[in-house]
Order: structure tokens, then sequence, then C-alpha cells
């Protein structure tokens, strides 16, 4: 799954990162898949209580060095070794999101890599190699994968009666306080699922899901996937409202039902 014939229709200011991004999934991928389902696999718990094992590990050490080398005016920010200070341009990047289902050998995994200019994710690719599937966006390029020949497109879905929601974990609602918020918007919908980390979003991009949500998250989980989504032709903003990556929640959408989501899953007034 390399980079090369992988740009779509990227075209503009960003097709040099996005080919760097690209390249960098690349070598996400070959280290990950080695190490997955090995036998030898080390894994310990963060202050968190979170996984991470020497495969995470491993994949943002060499993109930070092939980082570093290529763009050594930008800045990182990572998950496992901590972020410089915000910079005007700044590589934010998730070495494997979805490391439970990684250790568990669950193919649902992928690396996150984006370019962020200014507070604003310009440049985003999700691979998934144990999926066989790759995911990529430029600001105003479009968003494409590897299993269409076109851009991708969100859904025309406009009713939340005709809706299908992925709220990823229940147990992250129950502590943001929005438990009750989730069980009205699953009541709403048609169809709801927990398809977990990445992959709902992407399911929005190529428009199988109409929704995906959830709480307790980091830049480095949301970036790429925002990029992906957005030029889809859907929206993403935080559970209440917020534009970005930074806000600690996920709301993506086709756009269309966005208000609708965040009327329902709003926090009750203090």
């Amino acid at each position: 799954m390399g980079a090369a014939g992988a740009t779509g229709g990227a075209v503009g200011p960003w097709a040099d990162d996005l080919a760097l991004a690209l390249e960098l999934a690349d070598l996400a991928d070959a280290i990950s898949t080695e190490r997955y389902r090995s036998a030898d696999l080390h894994v310990s718990l963060k202050p968190d209580r979170s996984h991470v094992t020497d495969a995470d590990q491993a994949v943002e050490r060499a993109i930070r060095e092939r980082v570093a080398a290529a763009r050594p005016d930008d800045t990182f920010y990572g998950e496992e070794y901590g972020h410089d200070a915000p910079s005007h341009r700044q590589w934010v990047v998730d070495p494997i999101d979805g490391t439970a289902n990684f250790l568990r050998g669950v193919p649902v995994w992928a690396a996150l890599v984006s370019l962020v200019v200014d507070g604003v994710p310009v440049v985003g690719v999700v691979s998934a190699p144990a999926l066989g599937r790759r995911w990529w966006a430029t600001q105003g390029g479009g968003a494409f994968s590897t299993e269409h020949e076109g851009p991708l497109r969100v859904s025309g879905v406009r009713d939340l009666a005709d809706a299908s929601l992925s709220f990823n974990g229940l147990e992250y609602w129950i502590d943001a306080g929005r438990l009750p918020q989730l069980l009205e918007l699953t009541g709403r919908v048609w169809r709801t699922r927990a398809y977990g980390d990445f992959w709902s979003y992407m399911l929005v991009a190529e428009g199988a899901l109409d929704i995906a949500g959830e709480f307790d998250l980091q830049p480095y989980d949301m970036a790429a996937v925002a990029v992906v989504v957005e030029e889809a032709g859907g929206r993403f903003s935080s559970a209440d409202g917020q534009p970005g990556p930074w806000h600690g929640s996920a709301m993506a959408t086709n756009g269309l039902l966005h208000e609708s989501v965040l009327e329902v899953v709003a926090a009750p007034p203090a």
C-alpha cells in the first residue's frame, strides 16, 4: 500500500506535504505489521491506564526521525513521546490508533498522520494495513481512499430517524456525563453500532455512516480523521460544536445532520 500513485486528486499547496505524509504512513505500516500478532510483543500501561506496545513506540520514533530530516523547521505532536510547543506547522501523529485492538489481534487499527498549520489540520492520512485500506485528504483537495475510484462523499441522509450512528465507547459518554444524551440520540436514529476508533470516522467520510462521536480524545486521535471527514463534505467538531481537534471530544456527521446532533448531545445548562 505504497504512496506511489495514491495521491488521488490532491493538488495545490499541500501536495508535497501529502507525499511526505503517505511516506510516513508507509513507514508506520512496515513497522506495525511486522509486530502485529508477534509472540514477543511487549505491552505496558501508561499513567492513564491505556496500553502502549513496543510497536507504538517504534513507529513514532521512526516517524519523528523522518519528519526531522525532511521538515527540520516543523514541530511534532505525538502520542508516545510528548509534543513540542505549538508552531506554524506541526505534524500530529498517532502511531497506532486502536492499540487495544492491535495487541488483541483485532485488525481495526491505523496510523494517523496529519499536518496542522496555524492550528488547522490541512493534510490527513489514515492507514489501516491489517484491513488493507488507506484514506487521505488535503484541505481544498478532496478526500480519497484505496477502495474508491473518485473522491469520497458523505451520505445525503437528512433526518435523524434515517441515520446510522457509531458512538464508540459507552463508558466515555458516562464519564463525560452525557449518557442521557446518548440514550436520546440512539432512540432517535435508525441504527446504532460501535465500530471503534478511526474507522467510525472513515465510514462517515465514505457515506456508510451518518454520525460518529466520542469523548476522552487527544488531538492526535482527531487531526487526521477531521481532514478526511471535512474534505468528503462532512462536518467535524467537538460535542459542543467547537471546531478542530483540540477540545477533547469529536462529533462527525454528514453535515446535514450536524446541528440536530449537537442539539441532542449538548451538555445540560450549569
